[in-house]
């Protein structure tokens, strides 16, 4: 009974009650497509740093952070593969690199770059190799006088597909060491930056060129399943490859080796916080407006029911009821457009027509909004909580209404 008079009450003037509905819908629609739009954008960001070379985790030199030389390297990559093939999951990815800071040059040009020796067989996967060619041909085992580079790279080198290109860094012995290598292919990655930044050749090119027998820089791992794993998923893979390798070598996950990253990722939660207070801050004055006005209105019917010997307590409960009735109303509707756009949103969003925009950001070319469940009870929890304690200001003066102070209203 008392629900379907709060209902009837709730009612009582349509018009203002569907301004307030509105309010809340948009609220709550707003909430859910900015925390799609975020999550999508936070994982493209991840997505595209993932895929830029870092992997999940890497096995490197201790030193080889600081100071990527060719000297901090991994000098019993047998011993690691061995390591590897035994504990790591069965669908997981992982290979060997060379990555090396060097020169790329020809006849016209100079361009600092970093030279990456791959296992042809085993890179795709790990990276945004195999999937970003749109000119030439990849690396195949045994193209050791091959190179693919990037596309920004090529035209800032005024070269094409076909040419020599010459690379040259530092060798083992502290000389410069150069070798010549034909363009083989082009790649597109989701930046310029990286397509000027990063050379491929095949990882025994690499180790030839730079004197260094079997030994490698790093090793790669992608874990299946969602990319972006966090560190409580991550610790049971990498705490017992930690224990198990030589003491100068270390395991390293994406958070370790993108400290930035991380912390932005992780300031994420503090910001949908935020829009979630500023959103409803904007909607909380057109609530406790509608409750009020309602409440001032019934002054009358309120003072009766003092008279008749209604408990303060009762009244409270009854103008409360009234709030949670209209904030349920407009989140079940709220709910039902943020889930149809998240769902509309659900093939992805180009941002290939903002390019500098995303570069700078480090977002991907493509953006997929989504929202958790976590996300969805957050928001609801945030309008149905909150709204109902700035609903306590009405609710409090109703039931401070004396019936001497009622019979004074016309």
């Amino acid at each position: 009974m008392q629900i379907h008079m709060a209902w009837r009450n709730v009612w009582r003037n349509p018009k203002r009650t569907g301004i307030i509905l509105v309010a809340v819908i948009i609220g709550a629609w707003s909430m859910l497509t900015f925390c799609a739009l975020s999550r999508g954008m936070m994982d493209s960001t991840l997505e595209s740093a993932l895929n830029t070379l870092t992997g999940q985790i890497q096995i490197q030199n201790s030193a080889f952070r600081e100071d990527p030389a060719v000297e901090n390297r991994i000098k019993n990559p047998g011993e690691v593969a061995t390591l590897l093939d035994r504990s790591l999951p069965q669908e997981a990815l992982w290979a060997f690199r060379i990555q090396v800071d060097g020169v790329a040059a020809n006849a016209k040009e100079s361009k600092g770059i970093t030279i990456v020796g791959i296992d042809p067989e085993k890179e795709p996967g790990l990276s945004f190799y195999a999937d970003a060619t749109p000119e030439g041909a990849l690396l195949e085992p045994g193209d050791d006088r091959a190179i693919l580079v990037g596309q920004a790279l090529l035209d800032t080198l005024e070269t094409r597909i076909g040419r020599k290109l010459i690379l040259m860094t530092q060798g083992a012995d502290n000389d410069t060491a150069s070798r010549a290598f034909k363009i083989k292919g082009a790649f597109k990655a989701e930046t310029q930056a990286t397509e000027k930044q990063y050379v491929f050749i095949t990882i025994t090119a690499a180790q030839k060129m730079l004197g260094i027998g079997d030994n490698v820089s790093l090793a790669c791992i992608r874990l299946p399943g969602k990319t972006t794993l966090d560190q409580a998923q991550l610790t049971p893979v990498v705490q017992p490859l930690a224990n198990a390798l030589p003491q100068e070598l270390a395991a390293l996950t994406w958070m370790d080796l993108l400290p930035l990253l991380k912390g932005y990722l992780g300031m994420f939660d503090r910001f949908m916080l935020l829009w979630y207070l500023v959103i409803f801050i904007a909607m909380a004055f057109g609530l406790v407006n509608t409750m009020l006005m309602a409440v001032l209105e019934r002054t009358r019917e309120f003072g009766l029911l003092k008279a008749l010997g209604l408990k303060p307590i009762r009244i409270i409960k009854s103008v409360l009821l009234e709030c949670l009735i209209l904030l349920l109303t407009g989140l079940a509707a709220g709910n039902v457009l943020g889930i149809l756009t998240s769902y509309l949103m659900s093939g992805g969003i180009d941002m290939s027509f903002m390019a500098q925009g995303s570069e700078y950001w480090g977002l991907g070319r493509l953006v997929v909004p989504y929202f958790t469940v976590k996300d969805l009870l957050s928001v609801n929890a945030v309008i149905a909580g909150l709204g109902i304690l700035v609903c306590l200001y009405p609710a409090i003066k109703a039931a401070r209404i004396t019936p001497v102070e009622a019979m004074t209203r016309v």
